[in-house]
């Protein structure tokens, strides 16, 4: 049974009216060849796993706890690789993003409820790209901390720039950041000279993470910062821009190369998150620092620690690069919800420019009231309401791709349906457990 038309017109997805099957996916030749054709979506979707909001948790869980929050990256990024490919499927099959299906699906009302909470949790990510963005300006270039959350505002001439030249320039551009962050944080690791035995008895999971508050604050801020809600929404948008076959079969290959697109991506940015733990571990842990958790003090002790003052420096430009490619799927994420949910079409330059608002504004009464250490406590905070919003958009997902209605013969299978399920009901259920003890 092949999917029904939808009885709802929809506008071209939110990715670009102009990026809509815009890309040419080819039919034939090598299968290598062929999936490099569609690959691109994925490490737009992996940008959002290894961006500040990643970094701050990680440093915070490996001085604090070793490598026993190890755990909970694996953990969680089993969990973002399955939604972020349930994510694809319905795109490709449906043909629409899941902010469009929520709208077609829902009453006006919840509509906008749905995107009022999907905005807040884009704002809190855009928060998070914002204040380390200016931290790594100040350490790299010395500008003061105030002065580069307010210059962050201005990253959205590259990105109107790239929109531009295609999305395929818009790709390149975020993988090559990726790139640098990746190789960064290779040298590091390499640097730190972290235990490689203790390092494979923290992905051991432990019921410390439960017991201990502490402890428990900093994995839903992992589970958080890692399986970003907004990225559910981005990536069946994003996955449009290929012009695959819309037939039985073209459908399947093209959910096919998406998955394989997901698992490389989310495997290089399960990579960098575990990199980023192991160094803090190895450097300030085992070196008595368990109270590390601020960017700038880490920068300020990788060198001396490591005996490497190279390892300072890397330290700053991954942390650029990350703060900036993730700006890129923040405005994208941004545009796809706002159309989706409430058809609400802006210019992309002034879409930006409010997430950037609503992000700046906090970032800078912190920097101002409580110095720069204030801005690491509201870090680590806007990863944990990324956590807390994120069964909003799982539920939704979950439901729509297990729908016969919606997908034909590519629903779900129920045993991955459940799966699903039961990563949301663990979420809900370490969601209910810190604000119990808040």
């Amino acid at each position: 049974m092949a999917p029904p038309v939808l009885s709802t017109p929809l506008e071209p997805t939110a990715a670009g009216a102009n990026s809509q099957r815009s890309v040419p996916v080819l039919g034939h030749g090598p299968w290598w060849r062929r999936f490099l054709s569609f690959a691109g979506p994925g490490y737009l979707v992996a940008v959002g796993y290894m961006d500040p909001g990643n970094w701050a948790t990680d440093l915070a869980g490996g001085a604090a706890y070793g490598y026993s929050l190890l755990w909970i990256i694996g953990l969680s990024s089993c969990m973002a690789m399955l939604l972020q490919i349930l994510s694809a499927r319905l795109g490709i099959v449906a043909q629409a993003d899941l902010a469009q299906l929520c709208r077609m699906h829902s009453s006006r009302r919840s509509a906008v409820a749905q995107w009022l909470l999907c905005e807040v949790a884009i704002c809190a990510c855009d928060l998070a790209e914002v204040i380390g963005t200016a931290i790594a300006l100040k350490l790299l270039f010395g500008i003061p901390l105030t002065y580069g959350v307010i210059l962050t505002a201005l990253d959205v001439l590259a990105i109107l720039w790239l929109q531009q030249r295609g999305f395929r320039y818009l790709e390149a551009f975020v993988m090559a950041l990726l790139a640098v962050v990746f190789l960064c944080f290779a040298v590091n690791l390499a640097l730190a000279q972290p235990e490689w035995r203790a390092v494979a008895a923290g992905f051991i999971p432990a019921t410390q993470t439960i017991t201990d508050p502490g402890m428990l604050y900093l994995a839903i801020g992992i589970i958080g910062a890692t399986v970003m809600p907004h990225n559910l929404y981005l990536h069946s948008s994003t996955v449009q821009t290929r012009s695959f076959s819309t037939s039985e079969d073209g459908k399947r290959k093209a959910i096919s190369f998406a998955s394989a697109d997901i698992v490389v991506a989310l495997g290089l940015a399960f990579l960098v998150n575990a990199a980023i733990l192991i160094t803090s571990a190895a450097v300030f842990h085992t070196s008595g620092h368990a109270e590390v958790a601020d960017l700038e003090e880490a920068y300020k002790l990788l060198g001396p620690l490591t005996g490497a003052a190279l390892a300072s420096i890397l330290f700053g430009v991954a942390l650029l690069a990350a703060g900036l490619s993730s700006s890129v799927t923040a405005t994208l994420a941004g545009q796809i919800v706002m159309e989706g949910f409430v058809q609400l079409r802006l210019p992309p330059w002034a879409r930006r420019l409010i997430t950037r608002a609503v992000a700046i504004v906090p970032a800078l009464f912190v920097t101002i009231v409580y110095g720069d250490h204030g801005v690491t406590s509201l870090l680590i905070l806007s990863q944990v309401i990324l956590s807390l919003q994120l069964p909003f958009a799982m539920w939704p997902l979950i439901r729509y791709t297990s729908s016969r209605d919606i997908m034909g013969r590519f629903a779900t299978p129920r045993p991955v349906a459940w799966l699903a399920w039961g990563m949301m009901a663990l979420i809900v259920s370490l969601n209910g457990v810190l604000l119990s003890r808040l």
